[in-house]
């Protein structure tokens, strides 16, 4: 049984926390916020929560023999600091995405995590869902990939201004490419083969954060696309081009959906419910990997969280 330890109680953790409930190899032992009362309020929401401790300081939380593993959903700004923390205290870490803010921050967690021997996951919930692998299996019947674009792009500024939430808070961690770029980059870093090269990039800014983010890339003969916005809204799939067909997935951070198109055959619907849902995959994938020993994951490895970092750099010191 993995005991998980909660750092952070924000609107992703409440839902980590109802999808954490339906693991039957792992169960809530802490949660640790900003106050002590909140933590307990947390902990009321699951009904594992009769042992668990709520810690009002982070460190305590680290500290409790009981943790095996730690959960950081923690606004952006903060994954870094307390990722290195849980790591050096023993503790594996599955982290909310994007796992860090820069590659330097992801490559600095990477050499931690294989020099203390535990467990670094970034939560890039689209990778461990139903649908992805079966994505992977239809990939030969569209032939060699020439191109691969991820688009995600939403009409949410009046959402977000004005509101306090990281994504249009002045400071690390705000803006449309660490909030939705990263699941774009996630895509690209999977399916084109190589260091992507840099071929434009577009990206607009309010008060100094960005808003919109429209890049394109080409690696070994494959053209790649990212565009990401919180001020207007597109379709939000990912699509894999072949020389023979293409793949379209729908809601690219929450697929379910996808359709393959092969020439001269009718069209192939993918409809592939999550199972529970959208955090279940990476909670089940993470629990078994630290049941085997294992501390890397073959699905999001260290190089690939490090590769969707880099992806984001690229854009932003180009755009500088």
């Amino acid at each position: 049984m993995i005991r998980f330890g909660i750092i952070g109680a924000g609107n992703i953790a409440h839902r980590f926390l109802a999808s954490l409930d339906h693991e039957p190899r792992a169960r809530l032992v802490a949660a640790a916020c900003r106050s002590q009362s909140k933590a307990a309020a947390f902990l009321a929401e699951t009904s594992h929560s009769e042992d668990a401790k709520p810690y009002g300081d982070y460190d305590e939380l680290l500290a409790d023999p009981n943790v095996d593993a730690v959960y950081i959903g923690l606004p952006h700004a903060y994954h870094h600091e307390w990722a290195l923390k849980a790591l050096r205290a023993g503790k594996a870490v599955l982290c909310e995405k994007p796992a860090m803010l820069t590659a330097d921050q992801m490559r600095e967690v990477a050499q931690v995590s294989r020099s203390e021997g535990r467990l670094f996951m970034e939560a890039m919930k689209p990778r461990f869902v139903s649908l992805y692998a079966q994505v992977e299996r239809e990939l030969p019947r569209i032939g060699r990939l020439t191109s691969v674009e991820a688009t995600l792009c939403n009409s949410m500024m009046d959402l977000v201004e004005g509101t306090g939430t990281y994504h249009l808070t002045p400071g690390p961690g705000a803006g449309v490419l660490l909030d939705c770029g990263t699941y774009c980059a996630s895509w690209l870093a999977a399916f084109c083969p190589g260091d992507l090269r840099l071929v434009s990039a577009n990206v607009e800014c309010i008060d100094g954060i960005d808003v919109y983010a429209d890049a394109h890339f080409c690696a070994n003969g494959v053209e790649a696309g990212l565009e990401c916005a919180f001020d207007r809204a597109k379709l939000r799939t990912a699509t894999l081009v072949g020389e023979c067909g293409r793949i379209v997935v729908e809601e690219l951070h929450r697929p379910q959906r996808a359709t393959v198109h092969v020439d001269g055959e009718p069209p192939k619907v993918l409809d592939v419910p999550y199972e529970v849902d959208d955090f279940y995959g990476e909670i089940h994938h993470f629990v078994g990997l630290l049941e085997e020993g294992r501390t890397e994951s073959p699905i999001m490895s260290l190089d690939d969280s490090i590769a969707c970092a880099t992806i984001l750099d690229t854009i932003r010191e180009a755009a500088s």
